[in-house]
């Protein structure tokens, strides 16, 4: 049956492949920023981490540039900047001094030297987030970090903490008693890598479907994908390309079985027109 006496079927699938395309350039898009970043971060932390050290070593190291390194770009609306994007976070002195954008730019910086590392929100107790803090495994275990304070969370004998062990009150005011200025109420009763009740009506929700689809999802590391914005629309734009993928087999199914619709393939209008442009007239 002809295209033509379905218009309807016709406009989405037109507007199916559109999108599609428009995702498809966005992904390459994506990918090329992504690259481009992480050739950015390995440069930095090259240049701020020893390459052959032990990884407690590169933390300090991390730190230390964070505290100690020359002054940096100064901004008059810090609210102006994307504290999503690493070179932002990286060479704005002020935002190193905000929990946010400080554990950002420690993040990155640990990832691109080789380790693992994270954010991890501190919550009160109507989920909001009081402080940001990173985590770092280490010797196969998530201890934390404070690159607002410049400080590896440790107990009196010197040895790094995990956040299961700062929730003990003795062990939290061990630790944070030589953190001067440190607020008391940002302790470790309540956290999460994501807080997803900031998405207005569906936060909930969407954390009660996830938690019974993917055991464990809350450990993941999500720190690239929520907090540098190259990786968040290069994962945007892979997700959107799936679903328009899946929705264009979906019509392309329902317009050969219930409208008699018969296409002609992608493969075959090429080498159509491609016949039509290389073949010799008789």
């Amino acid at each position: 049956m002809h295209l033509r006496r379905h218009p309807l079927f016709q406009f989405s699938w037109c507007v199916l492949n559109v999108l599609l395309v428009a995702s498809a350039v966005l992904l390459v898009y994506g990918i090329g920023w992504e690259i481009s970043t992480e050739r950015y971060l390995k440069g930095f932390a090259d240049s701020v981490v020893p390459l052959s050290t032990a990884p407690e070593q590169k933390v300090e190291a991390i730190l230390t540039w964070m505290n100690q390194a020359p002054a940096r770009r100064n901004a008059v609306d810090v609210e102006s900047l994307d504290i999503r994007d690493p070179q932002t976070t990286l060479n704005y002195q002020r935002l190193l001094q905000i929990c946010g954008s400080a554990t950002n730019a420690f993040v990155n910086l640990a990832s691109s030297s080789g380790l693992e590392a994270r954010r991890l929100l501190l919550l009160n107790q109507n989920n909001r987030t009081l402080h940001v803090v990173a985590e770092v495994r280490l010797a196969h275990r998530w201890v934390v970090i404070d690159p607002a304070f410049r400080a590896v969370f440790r107990d009196a004998q010197g040895q790094p903490l995990t956040r299961s062990q700062l929730r003990d009150p003795h062990v939290f005011r061990e630790a944070t008693q030589k953190l001067k200025g440190y607020p008391p109420a940002c302790t470790f009763d309540r956290t999460a890598q994501v807080r997803l009740e900031r998405i207005p009506f569906l936060g909930g929700l969407l954390r009660k479907i996830l938690n019974a689809l993917l055991f464990g999802w809350e450990e993941w590391n999500w720190s690239g994908i929520t907090e540098r914005t190259s990786m968040a629309l290069t994962f945007a734009a892979a997700l959107l390309m799936g679903v328009f993928l899946a929705g264009r087999f979906a019509l392309s199914w329902y317009g050969k079985r219930r409208l008699g619709v018969i296409r002609v393939r992608l493969r075959e209008q090429l080498m159509r027109a491609a016949h039509a442009l290389f073949s010799i007239p008789s």
